[in-house]
């Protein structure tokens, strides 16, 4: 039975865009403009919940026909309006992973409608905190100095400053500590031939003596080439993260590593997971409430993770500051979080949508919010900028081949490349 007040009205569904630096991965480099989507949960007692969802044409379409079904519907029954936001979605979206993003962000959103409601912070909702903050890695990038000058567009730069090689990483590594604190590190690699890669993980494990230490090529290499790097970072690397593709491709690498294999690209839904486990391809999961179906769906993972013996730790993208809280509030409800998160926050951080004070990374941790809900408040002058500059830009969808190839015409888009 409904309580007065706890339907929902209307849900808000508002794509904006932020700036993001040139960082160079195994698919190009990231453009000038990273896209996301805001989401106000309305009820009818004028209560808002918040949610963010990585953008993009597909995703948004996806949202405005889950805000389609979930009005009239009871906050509190999230069971409920996951299924009807589920079945709304499959007739054209069939993949698990893919409905799990629209899913995901509603639920942020009534979770955090409930936690203001009752006057509770979100990880009490998901049984409470085990953690009083939550450690995050510095997530390092290979990057030109700025976004070039394009089709009369001024060069745009930034305040990190160039990094293509050991001695460019390890100053943006310093610079991570600096600010933020940072107690580890995780290189996006699959940038440059790995032995490259390999002289700048050594570099920052010599700069940064007993530091955890992680390498992501986002499947750039063969197994071959996969098996290759463990060995030669056996000893330094706390884990290898997604060297190739697939779960076969990941198994056969696990055979010769003497690494921790982990992902984010080939376990990332639940049908996954059992192939996995029986072929013994990862021994790390990094879970992500975006896609997974949301926090409490993400809790449930951990279990599962702890039960076949999986470490845990957590995927990062382009974000702000309602996902870093809704990733805050579950890590620190999860028993088992084996390593420190990603985060890309530093990176976008000066755009977000949320007033600031109430999330701050510090000695590379983040304060859980003890606030109700997610514990954050809306900017709504920066919704409205954010909003308009999606809206006058013309970007509705990441493309970061497309754009490495309006300076590299020749460049392809290839992986395994080494």
């Amino acid at each position: 039975m409904s309580t007065p007040g706890t339907r929902i009205r209307e849900l808000i569904v508002t794509p904006i865009a932020f700036r993001d630096p040139p960082l160079l991965n195994s698919n190009g480099v990231h453009e000038p403009l990273a896209l996301r989507v805001v989401l106000q949960l309305v009820l009818e007692d004028g209560t808002v919940g918040l949610g963010e969802s990585p953008g993009g044409e597909a995703r948004l379409e996806r949202l405005l026909a889950a805000s389609k079904v979930v009005t009239g519907m009871d906050v509190f029954d999230t069971t409920a309006i996951s299924a009807a936001i589920d079945a709304a979605l499959l007739p054209t979206v069939p993949s698990s992973h893919e409905r799990g993003w629209a899913t995901s962000a509603v639920e942020v959103a009534c979770l955090d409608a409930q936690g203001r409601l009752l006057g509770r912070p979100v990880s009490d909702l998901l049984g409470g905190r085990v953690r009083d903050t939550v450690p995050f890695a510095a997530y390092l990038f290979y990057k030109w100095a700025e976004h070039p000058a394009l089709d009369g567009r001024p060069a745009v730069g930034d305040d990190w400053g160039e990094a293509l090689d050991p001695a460019g990483i390890v100053e943006q590594a310093r610079l991570m500590r600096q600010r933020y604190g940072f107690r580890s590190f995780k290189l996006k690699g699959g940038v440059f031939p790995p032995d490259e890669e390999i002289a700048a993980i050594r570099a920052l494990a010599e700069a940064f003596p007993g530091q955890p230490l992680r390498l992501d090529p986002n499947t750039a290499w063969t197994v071959g080439t996969s098996t290759y790097v463990a060995r030669e970072l056996d000893g330094v690397l706390e884990y290898l993260e997604d060297p190739t593709a697939t779960i076969p491709g990941m198994a056969e690498v696990a055979k010769g590593s003497p690494l921790p294999l982990a992902t984010n690209m080939c376990v990332i839904a639940w049908e996954h997971l059992r192939p996995a486990v029986e072929q013994s391809a990862v021994q790390v999961l990094l879970t992500d409430h975006h896609y997974w179906g949301g926090l409490r769906r993400t809790r449930e993972l951990a279990a599962v993770c702890e039960a076949f013996g999986l470490a845990l730790s957590m995927h990062s993208n382009s974000h702000l500051g309602i996902s870093l809280a809704a990733m805050t509030h579950v890590a620190a409800a999860i028993p088992n979080l084996d390593h420190s998160c990603d985060t890309h926050y530093p990176w976008n951080s000066a755009d977000d949508v949320i007033v600031p004070g109430a999330l701050e990374l510090r000695d590379g941790e983040v304060e859980v919010p003890t606030g109700p809900g997610l514990g954050v408040e809306l900017d709504r002058d920066a919704l409205d900028r954010l909003h308009r500059l999606y809206l006058d830009s013309g970007v509705r969808n990441r493309d970061d081949t497309g754009y490495m190839r309006r300076f590299r015409p020749g460049y392809e888009r290839r992986l395994p490349r080494w």
